[in-house]
């Protein structure tokens, strides 16, 4: 999961005085002050990685352009020397033979997505600030303190009023219950996968690969069982569920479906991401518990990714890179984002005070990885001199930050909560249409954890702004501690699909959201 970085004045469960605000600590580190030599170097090992394939594509330019200088007596005359020595001839096919091996074995095949779709909750489980906080009075589980720091939490938290909540909330008491949390995953999981099989035309059937993440409710049999339940899919497919991972997992199980494609041909992927509230709801009174109640909402996704070349005519986008950062092995980022029992034994998320800290140091991990696979030239060089000149030289000389505008044209930040939001605007050098994805769909569905990343892109395509060739890059956070990246190119110009979250109400936004 992550949250949204709000931070208060009483962590625990009394009645004092409350008080909600953004405190310097917990803000995202300065990046001027902050990069590491140490993770530039992970993004040049992917170069390196690849200098096999890198080095071979000039090789075959020259030789082309060699070929075609040619004429026919040139033509004539290279045959007449292969003609008469059989040494040249087999010197020459195996390394034809070796060339073309090493190059089909080392191409990865492109990934398309074909298309996706986001899951819109009907109107009767809308839950504006008014009705949310007289529902939370009602069911008698929250002390004054408690509704007092919900209230300032919703005000502040880029939430507007149309955001949806599961159906077990609606009631008072709330009636939470495996039947109930079962009920809400199957009408948002088969209700994004009825659009998804509609808008593409693909039968279920076809289906080869199903990786479905939720990170707090795993049930038995599990979530991707029920889909293939649902849908009566083919009995070999490879089907993977994911749990525990968090607000990122939508990022990871993409790439665990690209691996998949590389190795199985000519088939489908589906990735559905959701997360599940209705058994999660925090009902004690420790304020770092109390966090996600505000800001987590009803939603999920389903993607179709192939690997069938065919494919690429119809598809929207094309997968490029997925960069993933882990920092599991550090215990206070493991423990940032913990699910965990109350002193009154009560359930919950709680949010440590390192939490944006401990985002900020994954984030800059992750795209110093993502850097050198994705800037100009000029930006890396500009970034590389000037960091090797602080580290040798002077101390006091800022590293130059690359501008990730000259690499991506569209940024779905996942939204996680308004400050995550505006510590990414700041720190990468953002424009306000940059973040404008992520600021409206918090405030129109607020954190849908994993799938958000896909209402924020719905609503650049639902704008119209996505251009052939554009590249857009989604990135989210989530427990563990993961910072994880997923960079996709539009292969045409994309209109939105119908049925979409936005269909009916895009006019509308962007709306201005109060300070």
């Amino acid at each position: 999961m992550s949250q949204g970085g709000v931070a208060t004045t009483n962590g625990g469960s009394g009645s004092g005085s409350v008080g909600v605000r953004i405190q310097q600590s917990r803000r995202l580190p300065d990046f001027l002050q902050s990069v590491n030599l140490k993770y530039v170097k992970l993004g040049y090992h992917y170069l390196i990685s690849n200098l096999l394939t890198l080095c071979f594509i000039p090789a075959i330019a020259a030789l082309s352009i060699q070929v075609s200088q040619m004429n026919l007596d040139d033509l004539r005359q290279l045959w007449l020397h292969l003609q008469y020595n059989l040494v040249s001839i087999i010197i020459c096919s195996a390394i034809l033979v070796f060339g073309l091996t090493v190059y089909i074995m080392t191409r990865p095949r492109p990934v398309y997505l074909v298309d996706y779709s986001c899951y819109r909750p009907p109107d009767h489980l809308k839950a504006p600030y008014g009705r949310f906080l007289e529902h939370s009075r009602l069911t008698g589980d929250f002390d004054e303190s408690s509704l007092e720091f919900q209230r300032k939490i919703l005000e502040r938290s880029g939430l507007g009023e149309e955001t949806y909540v599961p159906k077990a909330m609606h009631s008072i008491p709330p009636t939470p219950s495996m039947a109930a949390a079962r009920k809400e995953a199957e009408e948002v999981m088969f209700g994004a996968l009825d659009t998804l099989f509609r808008n593409t035309n693909v039968s279920p059937k076809d289906i080869g690969i199903l990786v479905v993440n939720c990170s707090l409710f795993n049930p038995t049999p599990s979530l991707s069982a029920m889909v293939v339940n649902k849908y009566k899919l083919r009995g070999n497919i490879r089907s993977f569920n994911l749990g525990g991972m968090g607000c990122s997992a939508g990022v990871i199980a993409v790439d665990l479906a690209k691996d998949l494609l590389q190795v199985h041909r000519n088939t489908y992927a589906v990735v559905v991401s959701t997360e599940n509230i209705t058994q999660n709801w925090y009902f004690g009174n420790n304020k770092s518990m109390l966090i996600p109640n505000c800001l987590f909402r009803v939603g999920g996704s389903a993607v179709l990714l192939s690997n069938k070349s065919n494919d690429r005519r119809r598809a929207k986008y094309k997968l490029i890179h997925v960069v993933r950062t882990h920092r599991g092995a550090d215990d206070k980022a493991f423990r940032c984002v913990y699910q965990e029992q109350d002193d009154a034994g009560k359930t919950g998320v709680s949010l440590s005070k390192d939490l944006m800290a401990i985002a900020g140091g994954a984030l800059k991990t992750n795209i110093t990885t993502l850097g050198p696979l994705v800037l100009p030239i000029s930006e890396q060089l500009l970034f590389f001199t000037t960091l090797v000149v602080k580290k040798l030289f002077n101390a006091s000389v800022k590293p130059y930050i690359p501008d990730f505008k000259l690499a991506f044209d569209h940024f779905c930040i996942h939204a996680g909560g308004r400050a995550v939001i505006d510590e990414l605007e700041k720190n990468l050098q953002l424009l306000p249409i940059h973040v404008e994805a992520s600021r409206m769909t918090l405030h129109r569905f607020g954190n849908t954890s994993s799938s958000s990343i896909w209402y924020e892109l719905a609503y650049i395509e639902a704008k119209g702004r996505i251009r052939n060739r554009n590249r857009i890059w989604q990135i989210a956070f989530g427990s563990g501690f993961k910072c994880n990246s997923a960079v996709w190119q539009a292969l045409r110009n994309v209109k939105p699909s119908s049925n979409g979250p936005w269909e009916d109400c895009i006019d509308k936004y962007p709306v201005k959201i109060s300070s």
